[in-house]
């Protein structure tokens, strides 16, 4: 297994490819599945400080793309779950995320909750473009400030 780590690493260290990962790993991270991109964004960000910039506005990118997904996902699973009926605490989240808009997108930067989130607004049928500014706006300062944190940018001691 080790012998095609290391060439993959070596690889994905050449910054033309490492922005590219970046924002398929930001994009795949952004749907349902389990999986972070932070790590790969600080790596890049680590091994090409000059990229900052550039890794943060493609992860966005990728991670913004990837809620629009989820909120199209929603607003489809939507159409085909019509007909179930709510537990009592799901109709009052529903409610309260609806009360919202499209500002709860702000909220999917968060882990756990923020992708889902994106579904949710989908199925709530909340509209897309002010939903899909607002994911930006929220993924935008969660890579900024997790990136300019994690290498050390902001220097909260000394």
């Amino acid at each position: 297994m080790d012998s095609w780590i290391a060439p993959l690493l070596e690889f994905l260290a050449v910054p033309q490819a490492s922005l590219g990962a970046i924002f398929v790993i930001a994009f795949l991270s952004a749907t349902l599945l389990p999986m972070g991109s932070e790590p790969v964004v600080f790596g890049v960000v680590q091994l090409h400080p000059e990229l900052f910039w550039s890794a943060v506005l493609v992860a966005t990118l990728g991670n913004t793309l990837g809620g629009a997904l989820d909120w199209w996902m929603g607003y489809g699973a939507h159409r085909v779950a019509d007909k179930y009926t709510h537990q009592r605490f799901h109709a009052r989240a529903l409610d309260w995320l609806r009360s919202l808009g499209p500002k709860a997108c702000l909220l999917s930067w968060l882990p756990l909750v923020g992708d889902p989130l994106c579904a949710v607004a989908g199925w709530l049928r909340l509209p897309f473009w002010p939903c899909l500014v607002y994911m930006a706006i929220g993924k935008f300062a969660r890579y900024v400030l997790m990136t300019a944190a994690l290498t050390g940018l902001f220097r909260w001691w000394s």
